[in-house]
């Protein structure tokens, strides 16, 4: 199966487990920027509940090409984000671990929402292990057919499928699993056997 979807903003849990499913990685990159998507947020777990996170974009709206969409950096958001993400994850298991791998790529500033959305998932990648073909759309399909699984626009904040449900795992704050978090949730609580949940979640009952 060859999974076709967008480039998120530190991706889902759920993102990811359906990546692991895939045979190859295929990101629409010839689609239009989409408001209040995961294309530039995600959810992570504090200690007051479930908190997004959101990239500031100059000038996004439905005719931007998603590759040409730049972000605006005068809001100082990878300061906010980072000191969020800090706050909640200080204390997890394996945050020191994974920390100055993705300071790394915020002090980079990319110009574009796509290539930061894109380095960010190589990091992913390299600590889950990931083995898969990734490629990028070489001009807009609106259909596809097997063996392609179409799955952009699946995933959004406000309309999460029903099917929707992680086995829980152990997290920093509340007695309620938080589910479907961004996968720094995963990785910072569970590190190197996030690859492992991934995979086979009921081997975490």
């Amino acid at each position: 199966m060859h999974l076709l979807t967008e480039i998120h903003y530190l991706p889902s849990i759920f993102y990811f487990q359906k990546a692991f499913e895939a045979d190859e990685l295929i990101f629409e990159a010839h689609e239009h920027y989409q408001k209040q998507s995961y294309r530039n947020r995600c959810h992570i777990l504090t200690a007051q509940g479930v908190l997004p996170l959101t990239v500031p974009v100059l000038k996004g709206n439905s005719k931007t090409i998603i590759t040409e969409l730049e972000i605006d950096y005068t809001q100082r958001w990878t300061d906010i984000h980072w000191r969020t993400i800090r706050s909640a994850y200080g204390n997890a298991p394996f945050f020191e671990y994974y920390e100055d791998y993705i300071l790394d790529v915020y002090a980079q500033k990319p110009k574009y929402l796509f290539r930061l959305n894109m380095e960010l998932f190589k990091l992913f990648v390299k600590f889950l292990k990931l083995n898969k073909p990734i490629s990028l759309t070489q001009t807009y399909v609106n259909t596809y057919e097997a063996p392609v699984l179409d799955w952009r626009g699946v995933l959004h904040p406000k309309k999460e499928p029903d099917n929707l449900r992680l086995m829980p795992y152990r997290q920093v704050f509340g007695k309620q699993f938080a589910s479907n978090l961004s996968i720094l949730d995963l990785l910072f609580n569970l590190g190197p056997e996030a690859s492992i949940y991934l995979q086979n979640p009921a081997a975490f009952c």
